[in-house]
């Protein structure tokens, strides 16, 4: 019997692929499976491309608002740049760094340490040694597997600095490139080994807390103008927007109806290119199994507010200040010039992390910008009260995120279910740089998950077909 559809379109598409999601992860999850022949169709909720990459012109200003940065590790986005024939510049780093200590005040340095008691910067070299070797010994591919896992996995990052060192400042001064820089959850809030991780997926912790490797470039045009280019060389009409999907009908021994908002699209093999926590937003038929229905809800998105402040010049240039400030009971706890390529503008951006983003979405609009631009003065002195052009980007508030930077497991997932997370169930599949090894979270990571999904793909569908039938698609 046919059921009767209020989504989806009259008359099905048909794809060997549909992808759900048109971010990095599902544009190059469409792009490797149509170099391989097969023909996919890439179903986005949103009215554009670049899934939490998103560059906007702000009151004149270009801005980045979603991810932007390059480091030296990753390898698949620096590959792909290259092959797009796409150019990158270097973050400005020149001159003195900001450190605002824990009872606020400033003090300006150079190095790679902040200027704090010589027992706390001794403490915090001999932590990050630990978790460097917790890192490379337990690496990024299977941390649940490593003998330690479970044991890290049950104790919060912060029960375990406790256990690592008496000094606050220390514990405070590391949180801040893990909780509040990276996984954007209080430091109670996720697991040792979900920490370690980070670390890992990044090459090392050191690497993790030198923002000069992992805040190294950024991409001429802005990042999400890699997803511009990557859906351009797309198959013409691959790519549907403004059509989210609501519903796959699948078969555990393949195939699968999609039904989207505005299209219906009949394929064998299905990509969902989107973070676990909008995984609940499909309704599955027949439902998922339930270790999915049950590691999907151990996962959820962090939160922050990423602050753009656009100055006439960037003044703090000529005090010889570099721009870049950490702060670990600021309000904004990191500060980076984030100026664009070529402009004579400077631009300030600053990031407000988990339970102080929630300080800050508790007061009125106006108030919490004041208190914002006073947080970037504390650093950077009076000229930072006034900037030109003021925006937060909030990915918390989008229907189609929900939240920043990337999910991560609770207490206990990560050895629990990690082994699960990328697993196809039937004709499902499944890439986002929340499910990355190396490059987790970031775009590089979407990059490898899109890939790799994509490949799973051309294998399975490759033992599926007869010798006789295989035929070059283009």
């Amino acid at each position: 019997m046919q059921t009767t559809r209020s989504v989806g379109s009259a008359k099905a598409l048909e794809a060997d692929v549909v992808v759900v999601g048109a971010g990095p992860a599902g544009l190059m999850a469409a792009r490797t499976l149509q170099a391989a022949g097969h023909s996919a169709i890439v179903l986005e909720a949103r009215a554009r491309v670049g899934g939490r990459t998103w560059s906007k012109e702000i009151d004149g200003a270009f801005l980045e608002i979603g991810g932007q940065w390059v480091s030296p590790d990753q390898t698949e986005l620096l590959g792909l740049l290259q092959e797009l024939d796409m150019g990158t510049f270097s973050r400005y780093r020149e001159g003195a760094n900001i450190y605002l200590d824990r009872e606020g005040e400033r003090h300006e340095y150079t190095g790679d340490m902040f200027p704090t008691h010589e027992r706390t910067v001794a403490e915090m070299e001999r932590i990050i040694g630990i978790l460097d070797e917790l890192a490379a010994s337990i690496g990024p591919a299977e941390p649940w597997a490593h003998p330690q896992a479970r044991e890290l996995d049950t104790v919060t990052f912060n029960e375990w600095l406790r256990e690592q060192t008496e000094d606050a400042a220390a514990r405070e001064n590391i949180a801040i490139f893990l909780a509040g820089g990276m996984l954007t959850k209080p430091d109670h809030a996720f697991s040792a080994l979900q920490a370690v991780l980070m670390a890992a997926s990044a090459g090392s912790f050191s690497n993790l807390v030198d923002e000069d490797f992992i805040l190294d470039r950024r991409v001429i045009g802005g990042m999400q103008s890699v997803s511009e280019t990557i859906a351009s060389r797309l198959h013409e009409g691959s790519v549907h927007l403004e059509t989210p999907v609501r519903t796959i009908s699948w078969n555990d021994d393949g195939g699968a109806t999609v039904f989207s908002d505005r299209v219906t699209v009949r394929a064998q093999q299905v990509i969902l290119a989107v973070p676990p926590n909008l995984y609940s937003r499909i309704s599955f038929e027949p439902a998922l199994p339930r270790l999915q229905h049950q590691m999907h809800q151990h996962q959820s998105m962090g939160l922050v507010i990423k602050v753009h402040a656009v100055y006439a010049t960037p003044f703090w240039r000529d005090k010889g200040l570099s721009g870049t400030g950490f702060g670990p009971n600021e309000i904004c706890q990191e500060v980076y010039d984030n100026t664009n390529h070529e402009d004579t503008r400077g631009t300030l951006v600053a990031f407000i992390s988990d339970e102080k983003a929630d300080e800050m979405f508790a007061l009125p609009e106006q108030d919490r910008r004041e208190a914002i631009v006073r947080s970037l003065a504390a650093y950077l002195g009076e000229a930072a009260l006034t900037p030109e052009v003021y925006y937060e980007s909030d990915f918390g508030s989008e229907e189609w995120t929900r939240g920043a930077y990337a999910a991560s497991f609770d207490l206990g997932g990560l050895s629990r279910y990690g082994a699960h997370q990328r697993r196809a169930v039937g004709p499902l599949h499944w890439a986002c740089s929340d499910l990355a090894a190396e490059g987790y979270q970031h775009v590089d990571g979407a990059l490898r998950q899109g890939r790799r999904a994509a490949q799973d793909i051309v294998h399975r569908l490759a033992e599926h077909t007869p010798a006789h039938m295989e035929v070059n698609r283009g």
